[in-house]
């Protein structure tokens, strides 16, 4: 692969990256080092990419590994009261933003990889490092949990949502 090729395959993935450093970073600051570390280090080890048909898994698996490391290192700095809320989109179902956000980490992001960016349960559980059986039944707890949520008092739009399920 060339690095003309690289870099339009970087350039198209943009929008995932920072959707899924969304799901796993409240603050700004932080998504934006994480995409950032994330393009440094694709850079750099792009020799080491065997298959270029895996290059969005291979990129997808080291953002979230910079996701994890930016989380460790705030753990310790940060104290939890004073953490900013995240602001969903301006065109973002806010209950649904709100939602996933409650669902534990592992729940969350099988869930955002597949509906919101469209991965197939295979390339999730490559990118995850975890067993197709694995995936599938955190994405059944994580769609029961996010049900709960979605249909309890106060929602109104939940029947849009149930039909996916």
């Amino acid at each position: 692969m060339t690095s003309e090729e690289f870099s339009q395959q970087i350039i198209n993935m943009m929008q995932t990256l920072y959707r899924v450093s969304y799901s796993q970073l409240s603050q700004s600051c932080d998504r934006n080092e994480a995409v950032q570390e994330c393009l440094l280090k694709a850079w750099q080890k792009r020799s080491q990419l065997k298959e270029p048909r895996y290059m969005q898994t291979w990129v997808i698996r080291i953002l979230i590994n910079e996701c994890r490391n930016i989380q460790r290192k705030r753990w310790r700095e940060v104290p939890l009261d004073e953490m900013p809320e995240r602001v969903a989109p301006a065109d973002a179902d806010y209950e649904l933003h709100d939602a996933l956000l409650i669902l534990d980490e592992k729940l969350r992001l099988p869930i955002i990889l597949h509906y919101m960016e469209g991965f197939t349960l295979s390339e999730i559980a490559d990118i995850l490092r975890l067993p197709q059986g694995t995936v599938k039944s955190r994405m059944n707890r994580g769609r029961a949990e996010l049900k709960k949520s979605l249909t309890g008092e106060g929602y109104t739009n939940h029947a849009k949502y149930e039909r996916s399920w």
